[in-house]
């Protein structure tokens, strides 16, 4: 899926969604959460997530990216507090 993200701003590469994300997202219900996240946090997700060499360890950096934005206060296992 090709990432409609604001990158106006980024100097960095922007990743293209996956569509094993994209169905994590769908079925998670997680799509509000994740498209709550600044855009440099989305991208740096799934560059994250699909730099894994293996599959098992991209499923496990999905599903912590996936319990990050359920609990809403962790960004690639940092503290993270949203602002409001």
């Amino acid at each position: 899926m090709k990432n409609d993200l604001d990158n106006s701003r980024m100097t960095r590469q922007v990743y293209d969604i996956p569509d094993f994300v994209v169905e994590a997202l769908d079925h998670s219900s997680m799509w509000e959460r994740y498209r709550a996240r600044p855009p440099y946090q989305q991208n740096d997700y799934i560059g994250w997530i699909t730099r894994g060499k293996r599959e098992q360890t991209r499923q496990k950096r999905l599903a912590q990216m996936l319990d990050e934005l359920r609990n809403g206060d962790a960004y690639m296992g940092m503290p993270y507090n949203a602002k409001v």
